[in-house]
């Protein structure tokens, strides 16, 4: 049975990733250090499931603690893959706080690649983020594009920095890698603070609705299973091939226009939106949109749940009703 380490693991995509990955025959070792972003009684309900099963090992860790912190926390363990999700998110907050951001995603990272050289652990899937891409004009984006200048919040040079430093240690400690950025993901668990669940709560509570801008950014959003299953089918990639180095996109390659994301997520939640125009805000991109053809050639990633499927998924499970399980998108990753 392999064993999977995965950062950030009571996150909104890292428990999800968690349980599949146990589903797929993984052990799956957890960490987190329940960043106060936001509520930690929701990541600690997020983990609920993973946490009743026998193969779930959960460390309560901050990487910037280092990497003596993590030899010490995983001295009798024999990791196969290391998953690295754990991040502080969002962009406006970036432009805020960019030291914080800055020390976390990239420091971070330095502290969890050190003591993946020095216990052994050769295969890493890093989790990077589509605002790598910023305002890039050719559209839709693909992972060959020049990216030096595209980055225009500190969230986004942290992810591009990270990124790089996973090519430093593929290339001076033959670390196998496989970058995926990921493109606006939603669904059961998605964080308070993002554009779903902060609409429908609005609506809900029979409030208005934020707009920044003219309403005609568009977003390349991506149901959370659909990114989970391609995050496990890269981790199996990643253990059949020696020596990988790859950068692949995880989206839905169909962007919405923020004021049509906002007429569909009204109409999952049966109210008509009423709206509150403010001005754009600093680090904001105009459009995500995934170029997914690397990901389906590589790892056959395939994702199928349409935006109205998976906005009703995550109103039921809002709305703390019984949530019908999305069914299966593809055949699990065999573990071994």
């Amino acid at each position: 049975m392999p064993t999977a380490l995965v950062t950030g693991c009571a996150g909104f995509i890292g428990s999800h990733l968690s349980e599949r990955l146990l589903a797929d025959g993984y052990r799956v070792i957890g960490l987190d250090n329940f960043d106060p972003f936001y509520d930690r009684a929701i990541k600690q309900a997020n983990l609920a499931a993973a946490l009743r099963e026998p193969d779930f090992v959960f460390h309560d860790l901050d990487l910037l603690a280092g990497s003596t912190a993590l030899s010490k926390a995983f001295a009798d363990e024999r990791i196969d893959v290391v998953v690295h999700l754990a991040a502080k998110a969002g962009v406006g907050p970036s432009v805020r706080e960019p030291a914080s951001y800055l020390e976390t995603n990239v420091l971070g990272t330095v502290h969890l690649l050190e003591w993946m050289r020095l216990a052994g652990v050769k295969n890493l899937f890093f989790a990077s983020s589509s605002s790598v891409y910023g305002n890039t004009e050719e559209l839709p984006f693909r992972e060959d594009m020049a990216l030096l200048a595209a980055c225009i919040s500190p969230y986004a040079a942290s992810k591009l920095s990270a990124e790089q430093l996973t090519y430093t240690y593929h290339h001076l400690y033959k670390l196998n890698v496989l970058n995926a950025r990921f493109f606006t993901v939603y669904g059961p668990r998605q964080r308070p603070d993002l554009a779903i669940h902060k609409f429908a709560r609005l609506l809900l509570a029979g409030q208005p609705i934020p707009v920044y801008g003219d309403g005609s950014t568009a977003r390349d959003y991506t149901f959370v299973a659909d990114t989970v299953d391609g995050v496990a089918r890269g981790v199996a990639y990643l253990l059949a091939h020696a020596g990988t180095y790859q950068t692949i996109n995880l989206g839905n390659s169909s962007p919405v226009k923020l004021l049509d994301l906002i007429e569909a997520v009204g109409t999952a939640v049966g109210v008509e939106p009423v709206l509150d125009r403010h001005p754009m805000q600093a680090g904001d991109v105009e459009v995500t949109y995934a170029d997914i053809s690397k990901a389906r050639q590589l790892i056959s990633y395939n994702p199928r749940t349409t935006l109205a499927e998976g906005l009703q998924y995550f109103v039921r499970w809002l709305q703390k009703e019984e949530v019908t399980p999305a069914p299966p998108l593809l055949t699990s990753v065999p573990a071994s």
